[in-house]
């Protein structure tokens, strides 16, 4: 099978700055891979170059089986691309919008504009408001039905739901989920853990490599964590005692998470940190994947220094 996506040393570099630093991954047809990591990790310079809107500066990339440097004009029309900044003139109507693009692919069949409006979730009243004035839920559902208007192979979605709430963020997914469902290939930049889950494989980046690409399980299983859950008053020095002598620990409402390695006791590795505190009581727990996350950046902070 033809992968939707190949990269073999993929570089970019801006004058003294490496943006990607020899990126290397196959992604299936159909699949819906996430790209996380801090920014200025290279995510959406390496969606760039996948788009065929920049050129790498050494290595290759192929999209839908074609060059993205010889072949840049015939992968344009088939892929979509909904970038973190918003992309729609803010003073047409949604449906204008929708108009002025479907004209930009050289047209889309009738009904067309219709029918991803309703996929999308929007109501018709919406397409008939000025994009600007709409919330920002209904602007990325807006900025999603543009994206997907010509019925791209291939979507990339940049930092989607930026600015969306809770429950936005989670129709959201439902929809990118269904059209991997019907065999769109999906790639998404985000800074949610909790969202890169719904990803069957996550590349973490780190200024321009992957460090690790994978299931989400088996990233967490990799790090071969456990958490310390630590309820302590007050909880406001508690944190601070234990950020101060364990990298990577974070606060979860007033329960503080640290992380230890598998195996290890958690009252006697934390031995003096807890000295003075008021510990009401000391748990563990799996990893979650921002744990894993936060812990393979800073082994790969470690690494390059």
């Amino acid at each position: 099978m033809t992968s939707a996506v190949e990269t073999r040393g993929l570089t970019r570099r801006f004058a003294r700055r490496v943006a990607l630093d020899h990126v290397d991954f196959d992604i299936a047809p159909g699949e819906m891979f996430g790209l996380v990591g801090p920014n200025g990790a290279g995510k959406t310079t390496l969606i760039r170059i996948l788009c065929a809107i920049l050129r790498p500066s050494a290595g290759a990339a192929r999209v839908l089986g074609l060059d993205v440097v010889t072949d840049a004009e015939a992968i344009r029309p088939h892929v979509g691309y909904m970038s973190q900044t918003f992309s729609l003139y803010q003073a047409l109507t949604v449906e204008e919008n929708l108009h002025f693009y479907g004209n930009l692919y050289g047209g889309v069949p009738a009904g067309r504009h219709r029918a991803v409006c309703q996929l999308v979730g929007l109501e018709d009243a919406d397409t008939t408001r000025q994009v600007g004035t709409l919330p920002t839920g209904v602007r990325q559902r807006a900025a999603l039905a543009a994206a997907v208007l010509h019925q791209p192979r291939l979507l990339f979605l940049d930092e989607p739901t930026s600015g969306v709430d809770p429950v936005g963020r989670r129709d959201f997914w439902e929809l990118i989920g269904g059209l991997a469902n019907e065999g769109t290939t999906v790639i998404v930049t985000t800074h949610v853990m909790a969202e890169a889950e719904h990803c069957g494989r996550v590349a973490l980046m780190l200024d321009g490599t992957v460090l690790a690409c994978g299931p989400p399980s088996e990233l967490r299983a990799s790090t071969d964590l456990q958490v310390a859950v630590v309820d302590a008053t007050p909880w406001q020095r508690s944190y601070a005692t234990l950020a101060e002598r364990f990298p990577g620990t974070s606060l979860r409402g007033r329960t503080i998470h640290v992380p230890l390695p598998k195996g290890v006791d958690p009252r006697r590795a934390m031995g003096d940190a807890l000295s003075g505190l008021d510990v009401r009581s000391i748990s563990t727990a799996e990893p979650s994947f921002e744990d894993a996350f936060i812990w393979l950046i800073r082994q790969g902070r470690s690494g390059a220094t």
